[in-house]
């Protein structure tokens, strides 16, 4: 079975004016079909079967190919997990409650200081990636990754950080058309469409 592209729980245009349609429907249907069909190629091309993305992505080093096309590999696989994760993290008015928002207040002293430091490492991340919240043993973490990295990929090592909860992509195609070289501003925007909900049953 190979991968292939999830459908939104929501239309292109749903999270209007914060994500605008034109680049979720490029983001959707070009960039990550892209890491689909990269992943799948390479996947065709030894014959290994695998229908979880989650689980490729957390067992890299079993897979029987070159550096190079691990590396290969490792970006695509990587692009299709956070993508398919990412497209879930986002829903316009849910509110954050119940045992996140005490879990953030606890760990962060209030929710304030918690996206200011959100958002300062996404600012602060050089480059292409991601911004993740984390959970591992009843702790809170905000980390960034290069690329397509994703945290599950240290899952059997000791630079595991923890699980994802929420996430954010900080490609420029992800918020170029409209915010330009505005990061702040298209970070910004994210509170006003996390899908706390979602974010909840991940803890």
């Amino acid at each position: 079975m190979r991968f292939t592209l999830p459908e939104l729980p929501y239309s292109y245009n749903a999270l209007e004016p914060y994500f605008d349609e034109k680049t979720m429907i490029l983001h959707h249907t070009k960039h990550h079909q892209n890491y689909i069909n990269n992943t799948n190629a390479i996947l065709d091309s030894i014959n290994y079967q695998e229908n979880s993305i989650e689980k490729l992505i957390s067992s890299l080093d079993t897979i029987p190919l070159d550096a190079k096309k691990l590396i290969t590999l490792r970006n695509n696989a990587g692009g299709h997990a956070n993508h398919k994760f990412f497209w879930k993290c986002l829903k316009p008015q849910t509110k954050l409650s119940g045992i996140l928002k005490n879990k953030i207040e606890t760990q962060f002293k209030n929710i304030d200081h918690f996206k200011n430091v959100f958002e300062q490492t996404a600012i602060n991340h050089f480059g292409s990636g991601w911004i993740w919240l984390l959970h591992d043993k009843g702790k809170l973490s905000i980390t960034s990754t290069i690329n397509q990295d994703n945290p599950l990929m240290e899952k059997n090592t000791k630079n595991f950080k923890g699980y994802p909860i929420l996430c954010l992509d900080l490609w420029e195609h992800a918020y170029y058309l409209k915010y330009f070289n505005n990061k702040l501003d298209y970070v910004k925007s994210f509170w006003n469409i996390v899908d706390w909900n979602e974010a909840i049953n991940r803890i």
